[in-house]
């Protein structure tokens, strides 16, 4: 059994330990140490990673007790080595964790949700709780979870005995055998877990939730704690400066800057809508009212446009109307309307002759092609007037 120095001081960076076996495994290597500080991946935590005498540790996982280290490089067994720890990444993982507890703790006692599922991530930490939370709920949640961290409360572990744990109300969210550890936040929160913690509520520093999504018959909260809250701050602030410059707004009137730039945009499109379907007038009464088959390459319409554009032509009798958008490097986007030939036969001719995918109703098909445009044109109306 490997000793666990984590459990003895969740604050320890620096170790000594003697190598038990060192064995190849995969593309690096798997070794045992007597006493390791380095934390297995476990209880939604990922593992810690760092330096064990001159080679690289990349992931500690845990095996019938013997915590096995994953590096970089081979060590020779029987040697004595040093083992450094990130600190700045492992002092991260417990603000989330313990951040994680004071929340899910606060959660099940105001509300009675279990915390059915807790991922500590790279970049943020996710909790999944059995019920349905509203935005001012939450709020109240983050605010009473942050006076938690401001009493500076100190964190306790317990290892109850067994006649003391059935007297005791804690979460759990799996039955353990054998000892169980409990991690007490006195007021907040009393759980089973395996992962080392901060020592007093004031290292977390700051508690942030940062987003809230229905999940699974509940809800799923995303959370920033410590060192994370205060880079996601200062991106968010950054973002803020840039926008309130772009808007020349201050920097805390920018919603109500987007919301009046968002009118004015408003208006504009309605305008451009408007003189848009003039442009399409205009160019369905420079083509004179026939029965002849119409063919149109334009750069100025699209979308709704060559479709309101094609209506118009056939209103004015002609027997078939092709509109085109694009250019002949890019392709075209196409739509085809008439009011007495079955558009759908037409199209697949079309499609097979110009790379063409697309098709539609009897009445109207659309699609994008390739090709000369000229011979596009030529094409459709040989073909339109063989009907």
């Amino acid at each position: 059994m490997t000793e666990k120095l984590f459990y003895q001081d969740s604050h320890i960076a620096e170790f000594e330990a003697e190598v038990l076996s060192c064995t190849a495994a995969g593309a690096g290597y798997e070794i045992e140490l007597d006493r390791t500080a380095f934390f297995p991946e476990g209880g939604g935590q990922y593992a810690d990673a760092g330096m064990l005498g001159g080679v690289r540790v990349t992931d500690v996982q845990e095996w019938d007790g013997r915590v096995l280290h994953m590096t970089d490089g081979p060590l020779d067994a029987g040697m004595r080595v040093t083992g450094r720890i990130d600190w700045e990444e492992r002092f991260m993982k417990m603000q989330q964790h313990s951040g994680e507890h004071i929340v899910s703790g606060l959660v099940h006692a105001r509300f009675g949700y279990n915390n059915v599922g807790f991922h500590l991530g790279t970049e943020d930490c996710t909790m999944d709780f059995s019920g349905v939370l509203t935005d001012e709920q939450l709020t109240e949640i983050e605010r009473e979870a942050n006076r938690a961290v401001w009493k500076n409360l100190e964190i306790e572990t317990l290892y109850p005995t067994e006649e003391e744990l059935k007297k005791l109300q804690y979460r759990s969210k799996i039955e353990i055998e054998g000892q169980v550890r409990i991690i007490a936040v006195p007021g907040y929160d009393v759980c089973a877990c395996c992962a080392p913690h901060v020592k007093r509520t004031g290292e977390i520093g700051l508690i942030k939730l940062t987003h809230m999504q229905h999940y699974k018959g509940g809800v799923r909260v995303t959370m920033l704690c410590g060192s994370r809250a205060l880079a996601d701050y200062k991106i968010k602030q950054d973002q803020a400066r840039e926008i309130s410059v772009l808007l020349c707004a201050k920097i805390n009137e920018t919603a109500e800057a987007v919301s009046q730039l968002k009118e004015e945009n408003n208006a504009l499109k309605y305008a451009a809508a408007g003189l848009e379907k003039k442009l399409v007038r205009c160019h369905a009464e420079m083509i004179p009212e026939n029965e002849e088959p119409v063919c149109i390459f334009t750069e100025d319409l699209e979308g709704e446009s060559t479709r309101g554009l094609m209506n118009l032509v056939l209103e004015g009798g002609h027997l078939l109307c092709a509109v085109f958008h694009g250019n002949e490097a890019d392709g075209y986007r196409y739509v085809m309307g008439s009011r007495q030939i079955d558009m759908r036969a037409f199209v697949k001719e079309f499609n097979t002759g110009f790379a063409g995918r697309g098709g539609g109703s009897p009445e109207m098909v659309q699609g994008t092609a390739k090709g000369d445009p000229k011979m596009m044109q030529s094409w459709i109306l040989q073909k339109a007037g063989e009907h």
